[in-house]
């Protein structure tokens, strides 16, 4: 819904599944992409940035069912989420390897609002419907894709609740008593009928606002004229990685919740698909790969991703591989180059060299 509003603000754009993203925003003088992203990802950390993430899929499932298919394709529970909640979410493969992750809003009793990653969103709704109709069928049900429906943005950073309230019609509170982080709302915007959710992918304090797509435009022009910077999807990975947060370099299909830290949301009090596949021996072995962060030494030799790990003076041969890189940039916030990596024995290595 933004597209054309990107473009207009000097947007450079790169293919995410089925979309062209906004990648970053040069502006006058700057010398490369580097330097636009560094300044993107400062002023969410120091003030307030937007990020179209309209792409991100968006299923709603609706019906006296739909907490009872969400517990089952989820790994954690979702049934116990309450009204005007939001939950983060982790789905397993049947084998037990991580599918996806995302959010999910429990909107009302009987409907939730659904996040996937951008690129698995049809393979996602896939997986949903086929867990429906080939293994509970009983249940009343139905899953609507709206990816389509509605434009959203992040707005991230110290400042987000102050432009958040700024935009959105004078009435609800937001005060952290009043709306936690977590939360979801129905809210109005110039009239328009708007969703508020309270979550971060980068850290900060941070809120999404979905509005219908005709009005994309419009409300990203009220941020900005706000004072928000718009950032995209370079700027919003250096937030990420700073964060620790695992996202597609990670969820790279050969991934377990507890390879990525997450192995306490897979729930034991009910089944759910892939939960006793995920006990596999070979996919508990303490010495799998798991989620670290990286920094050279000298906080200047750039990390790369895909570069192999070993121990110091090792010859680099495959039988002495301890894993590798899976996402890396240059942290302006930290002032060094940072990276993600798989890394086996990685909780007993932190502090060390690799």
């Amino acid at each position: 819904p933004m597209h054309r509003w990107a473009a207009a603000h000097g947007a450079s754009f790169v293919e995410v599944g089925p979309w062209y993203r906004a990648q970053w925003y040069a502006r006058p003088g700057e010398t490369g992409w580097r330097e636009g992203v560094d300044r993107e990802a400062l002023a969410v950390r120091a003030s307030v940035g937007v990020c179209d993430v309209s792409t991100l899929g968006k299923i709603e499932v609706v019906g006296p069912g739909a907490a009872a298919l969400l517990d089952l394709v989820y790994a954690n529970t979702i049934s116990t989420l309450a009204t005007g909640r939001v939950r983060y979410g982790l789905m397993l493969r049947e084998d037990g390897f991580v599918l996806d992750d995302g959010t999910v809003a429990r909107l009302a009793e009987d409907r939730f609002f659904v996040t996937t990653t951008t690129v698995n969103a049809g393979k996602v709704m896939a997986h949903m419907e086929w867990c429906h109709q080939a293994l509970r069928p009983e249940l009343d049900v139905s899953l609507l894709s709206v990816t389509d429906a509605w434009a959203q943005v992040s707005i991230a950073g110290p400042n987000s609740r102050e432009l958040a309230a700024a935009v959105i019609d004078p009435g609800p509170d937001l005060s952290d008593a009043a709306f936690p982080h977590m939360a979801c709302r129905e809210v109005t915007v110039g009239g328009v009928s708007a969703r508020l959710y309270r979550l971060s992918f980068s850290g900060e304090r941070a809120y999404e606002l979905g509005v219908p797509a005709d009005y994309g435009e419009a409300l990203m022009d009220r941020l900005v004229a706000g004072g928000a910077t718009p950032y995209g999807t370079e700027a919003l990975g250096v937030l990420r990685i700073e964060k620790g947060h695992p996202a597609g370099g990670e969820l790279n299909g050969q991934t377990t919740a507890r390879d990525l830290g997450l192995g306490r949301m897979i729930s034991t009090r009910k089944d759910s698909i892939g939960r006793r596949l995920a006990e596999r021996p070979a996919l508990v072995d303490p010495a799998r790969p798991v989620l670290v962060g990286l920094a050279p030494v000298d906080s200047a030799t750039p990390l790369r991703a895909g570069a192999h790990l070993f121990e110091p003076g090792a010859e680099a041969t495959t039988a002495n591989d301890l894993g590798h890189v899976t996402s890396a940039c240059f942290s302006p916030t930290l002032g060094t180059p940072i990276a993600l990596a798989l890394l086996s024995g990685g909780a007993e290595r932190i502090g060390t060299r690799i």
